[in-house]
């Protein structure tokens, strides 16, 4: 295991523990938000915004007339849809039966157990997932070879372009963007990949070149090990990756493609898989139902005024 030893740009091990605890819903609809923002590939990237409650008075945002957060709790525009999804979950949960009446959120986005336990009750409910049938374990099986491999390891460089309370995001990215395109069109053993990651990397690595030397997926955040594992991509990364800490230029110096298991031995590891990403489009699907039939203000929230096919 290498990486820059911070685990402070997504390159090396980082403790998830607390984005988990400090959800407002159950472990399996924490995993399930997680997995439905990672496909919001359009979403714009947002800074973390610094408190500044004694000087600004932020825009109340709500659900059917619920506020989302306080006058003076500034909010990303993520945190904000989360907020306004769970709000929408635990209004439905009411409107189902399944959650009294006088249930009402809590301080800075939490809801009760009781409207967590009501929530788990309405999505099993609601969103009737059937399992992967034989044939489709089968086809995503060959589609993904190397996404059950055991063992996997890839060399990486890279540079990092890190988000920070006050960086302008559309500025950040369109550097970041220019500086994938011409180290994609260097051909120079690689010299001015490391010449960049020396000058303009926000990570510990660009003092060695941006290198971070082998890791597995276990030495990553999440986010940023689904864009560089399990494929065959070697050299400059076509596009850049999003993390949690920013974005990233990757170079993939090496592959170590490990083991490959049998069909047989990961068909149950691929129908979750499968059973996961259903579920994950099954509640983005209601949401926006939901979302269609709410009056939400202050949030931007996909919606749909009629049923959606699944």
């Amino acid at each position: 295991m290498s990486g820059c030893g911070t685990g402070g740009c997504g390159c090396s091990s980082t403790d998830n523990s607390a984005a988990a605890t400090a959800s407002t819903l159950s472990p399996t609809q924490a995993a399930a938000y997680e997995a439905l923002a990672a496909t919001m590939t359009d979403a714009p990237l947002q800074a973390a915004q610094a408190p500044e409650v004694d000087a600004v008075v932020a825009e109340v945002a709500r659900v059917n007339g619920v506020a989302l957060n306080a006058p003076h709790e500034l909010l990303d525009e993520e945190s904000l849809r989360q907020r306004a999804c769970t709000e929408l979950l635990r209004q439905a949960a009411q409107q189902a039966g399944l959650l009294p009446a006088s249930d009402v959120p809590g301080v800075e986005g939490a809801i009760s157990v009781q409207a967590s336990n009501a929530i788990e009750q309405l999505l099993e409910r609601e969103l009737n997932i059937p399992d992967p049938s034989e044939e489709a374990c089968r086809r995503y099986h060959e589609a993904h070879p190397a996404a059950h491999a055991q063992g996997e390891r890839v060399q990486l460089r890279h540079v990092l372009f890190a988000v920070t309370p006050g960086v302008d995001v559309k500025q950040l990215r369109l550097r970041a963007e220019a500086m994938l395109i011409e180290l994609r069109c260097a051909d120079d053993g690689g010299a001015k990949f490391a010449e960049a990651a020396a000058q303009w990397s926000n990570c510990p690595s660009g003092q060695q070149g941006g290198d971070l030397g082998w890791l597995t997926r276990a030495d990553c955040a999440p986010e940023f090990a689904r864009e560089v594992f399990g494929s065959a991509e070697i050299g400059v990364l076509a596009r850049l990756v999003h993390s949690r800490f920013g974005l990233h230029v990757v170079e993939v110096v090496a592959r170590d493609p490990g083991q490959q298991p049998s069909f047989e031995e990961v068909r149950q590891a691929i129908a979750l898989t499968l059973r996961q990403q259903a579920w994950v489009n099954a509640l983005r699907q209601y949401l926006q139902l939901l979302a269609g039939a709410a009056v939400v203000e202050g949030v931007a929230l996909d919606a749909a005024d009629s049923p959606l096919v699944q």
